[in-house]
């Protein structure tokens, strides 16, 4: 098992980053996951255990409390310098979308993001219209905050691995206490977009569901006018938490993703685990997604 690395980057000794890193150290640009508003660092467990099987450096982690986007940012990088990492790709799901976004556009000036896989993600926080309500969510009571969050989980009949997700996420919720919540919401719903120009050329996978999910049509449309070079990981179902419930796919479209990236100073992976065999199987693979999508 992994261990769970406590970090404090910031001046107040409150602001505790919390993450799992696992595979070879010896990878300087590993895949970073950014956790949704009820996820906490072990949501990315699949991910954990079968992409460092196969040999990637991966950091899950769990963000502290911050009240406002510049401030993750600014943790965020504290947080690499820490770790000594100059380059990563990283992979956000929902909020964590949304603030990989921002701190690519934040660090534009002299990069530390390689590359992005964005799941179930947004580009504009007006789109959950809780702009006017962002600004008292830390005045809320846990409980209140907490059915917030639940609101925007599936309802009604769902396939058994779909029903573990959740289930999996409601716990992992209960476990986080009001000022992280409440933070995370603040962070999720302050008035905010992302500015395309400056992240224009970092490579991005774009990873969204076709069944229910809290993201609305007209988001996901935005976010392919945003990235319209963005190579498209669609899949049939899946719903919030498609890396819980439909691992083996994401998983797939992940190591797709970083295949651009082996055999250069930025791969996620230790060369000794790349076979030639694979290589060719993944170059199949890439073929045949990237036929079907333009037919």
């Amino acid at each position: 098992s992994v261990p769970l690395f406590q970090i404090i980057v910031d001046d107040d000794d409150s602001k505790v980053w919390s993450l799992y890193d696992a595979g070879p150290r010896s990878i300087r640009c590993p895949l970073i996951f950014l956790p949704p508003v009820s996820g906490t660092a072990d949501v990315f467990f699949q991910q954990i255990l079968a992409l460092t099987g196969w040999g990637y450096r991966v950091i899950a982690l769990q963000y502290p409390v911050y009240w406002d986007h510049l401030e993750f940012c600014d943790g965020f990088r504290k947080l690499l310098d820490h770790l000594q990492l100059d380059k990563v790709h990283l992979f956000g799901a929902s909020l964590g979308g949304f603030l990989a976004q921002k701190f690519a556009e934040y660090t534009h000036k002299s990069p530390r993001v390689q590359s992005l896989i964005l799941c179930n993600a947004f580009s504009d926080t007006s789109i959950f219209n809780q702009t006017w309500t962002a600004n008292s969510f830390w005045l809320m009571p846990a409980f209140m905050l907490k059915k917030i969050v639940l609101g925007n989980f599936a309802s009604g009949p769902l396939d058994p691995e779909m029903a573990d997700g959740i289930d999996f996420m409601v716990d992992r919720l209960e476990s986080l206490g009001q000022s992280e919540l409440a933070s995370r919401l603040t962070l999720n719903c302050q008035n905010s977009y992302v500015e395309p120009h400056k992240i224009r050329d970092i490579p991005v996978t774009i990873m969204d569901v076709f069944d229910q999910s809290a993201l609305s049509t007209e988001a996901k449309e935005e976010m392919y006018k945003l990235y319209p070079n963005a190579r498209r990981a669609h899949l049939k179902t899946g719903g919030n938490f498609p890396y819980l419930c439909r691992s083996a796919e994401v998983n797939l479209y992940i190591q797709i993703h970083l295949l651009q990236f082996h055999g250069t100073r930025y791969a996620a992976i230790d060369p000794s685990m790349v076979s030639a065999e694979e290589l060719e199987v993944q170059k199949i693979s890439l073929h045949t997604s990237n036929e079907q999508e333009e037919q």
